[in-house]
C-alpha cells in the first residue's frame, strides 16, 4: 500500500501591470491520496487481492503562481471481506480486524503538500525566493488474513458429514461426494429459526491427525473456527469410514488444543452422524459414553433422512442464546495468507 506523494511547493512572484511590488505568490502543493480498507459484507475470500497485490493512491499536483494551490491527490479503496485481519509484515503486529460491513480503516496516507515561497512571507522577510518539497506518502507492506465470522462451526475428519448436514440445514450447496477432502473451502450457511431468527453455519475442511502443524487443510482453515461461539464436533459411527468413533473424536480435540487451547475450552456438540448407515451399535454407545465423560450434550443425527437434525438446531440455536454474542478476537500469534 502507498501513499500519494504530496505535491510540491512554488517560487513565484506576482508580476502585472501596475502591480510594481507584488510580491510572493507561490501557491502549496497539494496533499497525496490515502489508500483505505473498507469492509464489504457482499465479498466472501480475499482472491481479488491476490492477482493485485498493489495499491497507490494518486499524488497531489504540484502548487501554481497566482497563490493557486495544487489539487489534492485521489484516495484508494480496497474493499475486503468482513472478518479480515490486517497484519504489519515487517513487525507481525496485528492492526486492525475489519469486522463490520462499511468500516474503513486508511491502509497508507497520503504525504502533506509542500507550501510554495508566499506560505514563507513575513516583515522581516518579503521576498522569500525558495519553497518546500512535497513529503513522501506512507509505504507499507500489509498481510490479509481472512477469518470467517459465523457463530456454528462444523468440524470433524473428512466425510463426516459436515457438508451434507450445512447443505440440509440452511441454503448452502456445497460439493458433496464420498471422498476424502471434497470440501477444499470454508461454506458459510444462514439457519432460518422463524420469527426474523437466525444464526450461520461455517463448514470448515475436513481435519486430519497434525493439522495444527500442516497436515492435510487444517492448518489453512483452522482459523476461521477462532471466530465460533458453538462447535459441532460431527462424527461418523458408521463402520464404513474404517475408523473407530471414539478415537477420531479424541484426535480431533487434541488438534484443536493444539492450534489453540482456548479452542478445547470452548461450548461443543458432540454429534453422531450416519446413523441411516449404523450397523453397529456398540460404536454409537461408545462415543455416547466418552462425550458424556467430558460432560458434552451429545445428538444422533442422519442428514439423509433428516433424524435428529431439527432437534440439533433447536439446541444449537438455544445454546447460542444462553452463550450471548462474544467479543470479536483481536490478536493472533500465528499468522498467515488465506489462500496462497
Amino acid at each position: 500500500m502507498r501513499g500519494g506523494h504530496g505535491g510540491n511547493g512554488v517560487t513565484a512572484f506576482r508580476r502585472e501591470k501596475f502591480v510594481p511590488r507584488g510580491g510572493p505568490s507561490g501557491g502549496d502543493g497539494g496533499r497525496g491520496g490515502d489508500v483505505w480498507l473498507v469492509g464489504d459484507a457482499s465479498l466472501n475470500t480475499l482472491l481479488h487481492l491476490r492477482y493485485n497485490p498493489e495499491h497507490t493512491a494518486d499524488r497531489g499536483r504540484h502548487g501554481e503562481g497566482s497563490n493557486r494551490s495544487g489539487r489534492e491527490g485521489e484516495d484508494v479503496v480496497v474493499r475486503v471481506p468482513v472478518g479480515t485481519q490486517v497484519v504489519d509484515v515487517e513487525t507481525g503486529e496485528l492492526l486492525v480486524d475489519i469486522a463490520e460491513d462499511g468500516q474503513r480503516w486508511p491502509a497508507a496516507k497520503g504525504g502533506r503538500g509542500g507550501f510554495g515561497n508566499a506560505h514563507f512571507t513575513s516583515s522581516t522577510n518579503r521576498a522569500p525566493r525558495y519553497h518546500q518539497e512535497g513529503s513522501p506518502g506512507e509505504e507499507r507492506e500489509l498481510q490479509l488474513e481472512l477469518k470467517l465470522l459465523a457463530d456454528v462451526g462444523l468440524v470433524g475428519f473428512p466425510n463426516a458429514g459436515k457438508s451434507t448436514l450445512i447443505s440440509t440445514i440452511s441454503a448452502a450447496k456445497p460439493k458433496v461426494a464420498d471422498y476424502p477432502f471434497t470440501t477444499l473451502e470454508p461454506h458459510l450457511g444462514v439457519v432460518d429459526l422463524g420469527e426474523y431468527r437466525t444464526f450461520v453455519v461455517a463448514d470448515i475442511p475436513g481435519l486430519i491427525e497434525g493439522a495444527h502443524g500442516g497436515a492435510g487443510l487444517g492448518d489453512r482453515f483452522l482459523r476461521h473456527v477462532e471466530r465460533t461461539r458453538l462447535l459441532l464436533h460431527l462424527v461418523d459411527v458408521s463402520s464404513l469410514s474404517g475408523r473407530d468413533p471414539v478415537s477420531d473424536y479424541e484426535v480431533i480435540n487434541r488438534e484443536l488444543a493444539a492450534y489453540d487451547p482456548e479452542l478445547a475450552g470452548r461450548p461443543q456438540f458432540v454429534v453422531a452422524t450416519k446413523l441411516d448407515a449404523l450397523d453397529e451399535p456398540e460404536r454409537l454407545g461408545r462415543l455416547r459414553e466418552r462425550a458424556a465423560a467430558d460432560g458434552r450434550e451429545f445428538f444422533e443425527i442422519s442428514s439423509v433422512t433428516n433424524r435428529g437434525v431439527k432437534e440439533l438446531v433447536r439446541a444449537a440455536a438455544a445454546k447460542l442464546e444462553e452463550i450471548g454474542r462474544a467479543p470479536v478476537i483481536e490478536t493472533r500469534e500465528t499468522l498467515m495468507s488465506d489462500f496462497e
